[in-house]
């Protein structure tokens, strides 16, 4: 049996950078308060015109051109914020990357959507059903957050990093293992848009206007994410037959930098092994794993050998990580 292996990656940022200070300008907040809570000193938000598709197609067709333009079976787009309830946006994607009339469809995990995507895309190669799958995660959280709700404004943005997996063999460089996956749905109105769907409106309950964006309970999240990451990377670990001291690199979902400095402590990583971008980029959501490495690879910060940990928390509640022998691949970052 086929095992899913990287063959390419590469990542998109829209061009409008956003500082703290321009947040701080109308929002009650500052400069210290932000960066000392998450990390972040700025991120990137799409301009108007613009959509998750968009962000999609360019991460997509530059992690393509990094494989070697050979074409894939398969898309997988993880992402909260598609362009429309309906379609998913893979289908459309798929069609402006020129792929064919191949499966194509969305995973939808939040924050865990890299990861639910990666084992998606590793079933198709590993049941046969593909050769070469693409797996793009994608958000525009400016699109879905309340630009005056100081407690998601300034965490949550925009951004696409894709990978390009083919079938290879599970020892060789590159080959993702079993991916732990988890949920609890009892603590689903953690991460939550209230208004949109079906519950809403089947009730014949109008929708407050804030009950149509993205909300979060930060404190709770925070306890959930740092507990359920740290179980899942651990699990990870044990399947690789890894010690915490074996991982060269660490790549959680940058999330909130003082969830990856608890989780890091927790998993006894040292600091210097765990990668982060989260003060450039903010919190991309499915996008934020493979930007991440995306970055990393391109700037020599990972290189071929190292063996790297992935680990994300997100809505629903979802929780996830693997484990891999990052292999000697090009990263893409521009074109």
């Amino acid at each position: 049996m086929s095992t899913a292996v990287i063959a390419g990656i590469g990542s998109w940022l829209p061009p409008r950078q956003v500082s703290n200070d321009e947040l701080t300008s109308y929002l009650d907040t500052t400069d210290e308060w932000i960066r000392s809570r998450t990390g972040i000193r700025s991120r990137h938000w799409i301009d108007p015109g613009t959509s998750t598709t968009d962000l999609a197609v360019r991460a997509g067709r530059r992690a393509l051109a990094a494989a070697g333009d050979t074409g894939v079976d398969a898309l997988v787009v993880a992402t909260t914020t598609p362009d429309r309830p309906c379609p998913a946006t893979a289908p459309e994607v798929a069609w402006r990357l020129g792929l064919g009339h191949i499966a194509a469809f969305d995973v939808s995990a939040v924050c865990t959507g890299f990861l639910y995507g990666l084992a998606t895309a590793a079933g198709l190669i590993a049941g046969g059903m593909a050769h070469r799958v693409l797996l793009i995660g994608a958000d525009a959280f400016s699109t879905i957050v309340d630009p005056k709700d100081r407690t998601t404004a300034v965490i949550f943005a925009d951004g696409a990093g894709a990978m390009v997996l083919r079938a290879g063999d599970p020892d060789e460089p590159g080959a993702v293992r079993r991916c732990e996956l988890g949920s609890d749905g009892e603590l689903s109105d953690l991460i939550e848009i209230p208004a949109g769907g079906s519950r809403q409106r089947s009730s014949g309950e109008l929708a407050s206007p804030a009950d149509h964006y993205f909300r979060m309970r930060g404190r709770d999240v925070y306890r959930y994410a740092v507990t359920r990451t740290v179980e899942a990377a651990t699990a990870a670990l044990d399947t690789a037959g890894w010690l915490p001291s074996d991982v060269d690199r660490f790549i959680p979902h940058q999330a909130n930098v003082r969830i990856t400095e608890a989780v890091s402590d927790r998993l006894a990583i040292p600091a210097e092994r765990t990668l982060s971008n989260i003060d450039q980029v903010g919190n991309t959501a499915a996008a934020s794993i493979p930007l991440l490495l995306a970055d990393a690879a391109a700037h020599g910060r990972l290189r071929p050998g190292h063996r790297v940990l992935l680990a994300a928390f997100g809505g629903g509640l979802t929780w996830g990580a693997t484990t891999l022998l990052w292999p000697d691949v090009i990263s893409r970052t521009d074109d």
